[in-house]
């Protein structure tokens, strides 16, 4: 399933996200670390859970042979992770909701999600 374009409501809580980025340090130390793995066109596991309005860090780890671009629109971030890669992604804190990421160089590829408690 291709990565879904916003909506308004993800347009909305993007906003308030942006908001509350300003109020917190990106790169806060002791900040949750959540790790996803793409590997045969999959994320694993297909949904993180983070704690809310807390800056986070997501780790990809591409084990497939080919380049992934890791992309969520609903948290505005974009990264490419070469073939055997681990990269870090830095997330401002986000209010709680669910958000999704996928490959966007291959949007027939599984997407996952970030659920924000």
């Amino acid at each position: 399933m291709p990565c879904r374009k916003k909506t308004i409501f993800t347009f909305l809580t993007a906003a308030v996200a942006g908001v509350m980025a300003f109020s917190q340090p990106v790169h806060a130390a002791g900040a949750t670390v959540a790790s996803v793995r793409f590997s045969a066109d999959h994320f694993e596991p297909a949904k993180l859970t983070v704690p809310a309005n807390q800056p986070f860090k997501v780790e990809v780890t591409n084990a497939d042979k080919k380049a992934i671009e890791f992309e969520s629109f609903d948290l505005h971030r974009e990264r490419v992770v070469r073939p055997g890669e681990t990269i870090t992604v830095y997330m401002a804190p986000t209010v709680p909701g669910h958000y999704t990421f996928c490959d966007d160089f291959d949007h027939s590829v599984a997407e996952g999600a970030i659920e924000a408690r």
